[in-house]
């Protein structure tokens, strides 16, 4: 395992590296306005170049991109020129992230425990009330727009639970509908994929046999279709988890949380190139850390997956 786990590491720093060169390539195919924010039509062409030279952007391309390697390394990522003047990018990011993990984190644990559970239910009673009610709800949350449904929520639940439609720190109570709202779209994904390899666990010869040798039903399905059709989904716990600090664009919208969700859609916008760098690469570090773990996760849910082996992760 640990071979297997320097090998993903490599691949993972060497994806790092691809993703933070093209990234760089592109933010220098922006506007240089977004270097200067709303001094930009204030000044003279005389000053935009003085102003882009002392920053470095008339160098070399190479030594650009080793001078950007470096601050990436040091963990400096600049400093924000349109949504915050001369704040550091990180720091933004930082205040932003205290709003937006809490849901998220909130968001995953509802979505893979009622989820899992509705799975349960479909797999075992196939065909019946529950596998139909559960289908149902999986066709509704993946046909309609996210947006009619929260829509729903906030006029129409709020108001029948006398819940707060809007968030407010100080009043828990109006965490419960955004949390609920952001775990939707996770439960009908974990009752989908849950039915689906419970089923397929179900027609296995070892089911079989441990059936003929007596094994009770309910045993069966706790010690080894539920165990072993949790795996394949463990595999996306990690990167769904960490992907909660990124927050949920139209949620944290409707209900007015000033989390993670709507920072890169404000700094694209507004052409704030520093942060518009920054988040992409903090994104794409989530997602490759995430696939990392989520490999490490299957392999200990499932001794007979052999990381070593060729091509990565084997039974």
């Amino acid at each position: 395992m640990l071979k297997y786990i320097l090998k993903r590491l490599l691949q993972s720093v060497f994806t790092l590296f691809i993703i933070a060169t093209v990234v760089f390539l592109l933010m220098r195919l922006m506007p240089e306005s977004g270097y200067f924010g709303e001094e930009f039509d204030k000044m003279d062409p005389e000053q935009i170049e003085a102003s882009l030279k002392a920053m470095g952007l008339r160098d070399p391309i190479p030594v650009q991109l080793m001078r950007f390697y470096t601050s990436i390394l040091k963990g400096d990522f600049g400093k924000s020129i349109v949504f915050r003047p001369n704040v550091d990018v990180m720091k933004i990011i930082k205040q932003k992230v205290p709003y937006s993990l809490p849901f998220g984190l909130a968001s995953v644990a509802i979505g893979l425990v009622v989820g899992i559970s509705i799975g349960v239910l479909m797999a075992r009673f196939k065909h019946r009330a529950p596998d139909m009610l559960g289908n149902a709800y999986v066709v509704i949350i993946n046909a309609v727009p996210a947006a009619v449904y929260y829509l729903f929520i906030q006029i129409y639940i709020s108001d029948l639970l006398k819940l707060p439609i809007l968030y407010d720190a100080d009043k828990p109570v109006s965490w419960i509908l955004p949390a609920v709202s952001m775990s939707l779209s996770g439960i009908a994904y974990y009752a989908m994929w849950m039915r689906r390899y419970m089923l397929d666990q179900m027609t296995k010869d070892y089911i079989s046999f441990a059936r003929a040798k007596g094994l009770s039903n309910k045993k069966l399905m706790v010690r080894h279709v539920v165990r072993n059709a949790f795996v394949p989904i463990a595999q996306y716990l990690p990167a769904s988890v960490l992907m909660t600090i990124s927050g949920s664009i139209y949620v944290e919208s409707l209900f007015s949380i000033p989390g993670m969700g709507g920072l890169l859609i404000a700094a694209v916008q507004r052409q704030d190139n520093p942060l518009v760098q920054a988040l992409v690469l903090i994104y794409s570090s989530i997602g490759i850390l995430g696939l990392l773990l989520g490999d490490l996760l299957m392999a200990l849910c499932d001794p007979r997956i052999k990381l070593g082996g060729k091509g990565g992760a084997n039974r």
